[in-house]
C-alpha cells in the first residue's frame, strides 16, 4: 500500500521555540508513523525577509535539526532535508515565476499585513512577493498529497494548487498533484507578554533556553492584570499563565486551578511555580535528546546532507518531467 506523501518546512530566520514544538513538530512526529514525509530547513525563505543578516542561518539551520531529532523526527521514517541543498527548487521556482500572474500575489492576504506592519526593513523586492511561489516550489517538487497548514497558510496553499492547474491546462501534461490542507489540532500557546509567541516579539520561551531561563521567562508571565493583591480574586480566562497550565498540567488539576484562582486560594506566584515544575517534568526527555544531539553536531549535519541527497533525486525526477512538458530538455 502506497503511503500519501506530506511535506513541511521551517525557516531557519532564529531559533526554534515552544509554540513551534505544540504547534508544529509534534504534529510532525506523529504523522511519520502513517505517511511519507519530507520536512525541510527553508533557508532561503528566510532570506526573504530577513536579507540583510545572513550571519545566523547556517547555525539555524543545525539547530533546527538538532530540535528535530529530539522532538522524535526519524530520519529512518522521514526526509529531512535542507532547502539549498536541494538546488532543483530554484529552478521551479524560477520556471512557475514566468507563468504566476502578478495579481495573484499581490492578493495575498499576508504579503499585504507584512507590508503594513513590518517597518524595519525593505521589502519592496522580488523575493518577498515572490515568496508564495518559491512555497508552491517546494511542493510541487515531491508531488506531495498533503501539507500540514495553519489557517494564515490556508491562502498559500490554494495558489499552489492554482500554479498546479495553471501548468496543466497550459502545457497538456499533468506532472503534478493538486496537494490539500493537512489541518492538525494546534495546542496554541501564548507568548509571555500574552501576544503569539514570536521571536520576533521576544516573547518566546525558546527549546534550546537553559531550564533556568526556561523558569526565569515563566515567572515573568503576564497574569491576571485585575488581579493586584494575593487576596484579589483572580479571573484565569485572561491569564497566560492558566494559558501554560491548560496545556502542560492534568486536566483534573487544570479545574482545582481555575477555581482556586477565582476564589483567591492559590496567588500568582505559587501559580507560576506549579508550572516551572510541570514543565520541566514534561520538557524532561526532549531536553535530555536535545543536549545529546546538541553535543554530535556533525552527526546532525550528516544526517541532512544525507537527507537532502534523498530529497534531491526525486526532485530531479519531477524537474525531469517539466522540464520535458515546456519542451527545454534534452531528455
Amino acid at each position: 500500500m502506497i503511503k500519501e506523501r506530506v511535506l513541511s518546512g521551517m525557516q531557519s530566520s532564529g531559533r526554534l521555540h515552544l509554540g513551534n514544538l505544540l504547534g508544529a513538530l509534534e504534529n510532525w512526529v506523529a504523522m511519520q508513523e502513517s505517511y511519507e514525509c519530507f520536512y525541510f530547513v527553508a533557508d532561503w525563505h528566510a532570506i526573504s525577509t530577513n536579507y540583510q543578516d545572513t550571519s545566523e542561518l547556517r547555525q539555524n539551520m543545525v539547530d533546527i535539526g538538532v530540535n528535530w531529532l529530539a522532538a522524535g523526527l526519524n530520519p529512518e521514517k522521514s526526509t529531512l532535508f535542507v532547502q539549498s541543498l536541494v538546488p532543483q527548487h530554484a529552478v521551479l521556482y524560477v520556471l512557475l515565476g514566468m507563468i504566476t500572474p502578478l495579481p495573484w500575489l499581490e492578493r495575498m492576504v499576508s504579503y499585504k499585513e507584512k507590508m503594513e506592519n513590518i517597518k524595519d526593513r525593505n521589502l519592496y523586492t522580488h523575493g518577498f512577493l515572490g515568496y508564495p511561489v518559491l512555497q508552491a516550489a517546494d511542493i510541487m517538487l515531491y508531488k506531495a498529497n498533503l501539507v500540514p497548514v495553519g489557517q494564515d497558510q490556508l491562502q498559500h496553499l490554494e495558489l499552489t494548487r492554482d500554479l498546479v492547474r495553471h501548468f496543466h491546462e497550459l502545457y497538456k501534461k499533468k506532472v503534478f498533484v493538486e496537494p490539500k490542507a493537512k489541518m492538525a489540532k494546534v495546542k496554541k500557546l501564548p507568548g509571555i507578554d500574552g501576544r503569539k509567541m514570536s521571536k520576533s516579539y521576544n516573547n518566546a520561551i525558546f527549546l534550546s533556553d537553559s531550564k533556568k531561563d526556561r523558569n526565569k521567562k515563566i515567572m515573568s508571565i503576564v497574569t491576571d492584570p485585575q488581579r493586584v493583591r494575593r487576596d484579589d480574586k483572580g479571573n484565569p480566562d485572561v491569564c497566560n499563565v492558566y494559558a501554560f497550565h491548560k496545556i502542560f498540567t492534568s486536566a483534573q488539576r487544570v479545574k482545582e486551578i481555575d477555581s482556586a484562582c477565582r476564589d483567591a486560594f492559590i496567588g500568582c506566584v505559587d501559580c507560576k511555580k506549579e508550572l516551572t515544575k510541570n514543565l520541566a517534568e514534561r520538557m524532561g526527555p526532549f531536553d535530555e535528546k536535545r543536549a545529546y544531539f546538541e553535543a554530535r553536531k556533525d552527526e546532525v549535519n550528516e544526517i541532512l546532507r544525507e537527507g537532502s541527497a534523498k530529497a534531491e533525486k526525486v526532485a530531479a525526477k519531477t524537474l525531469g518531467e517539466v522540464e520535458n512538458a515546456l519542451n527545454i530538455s534534452v531528455r
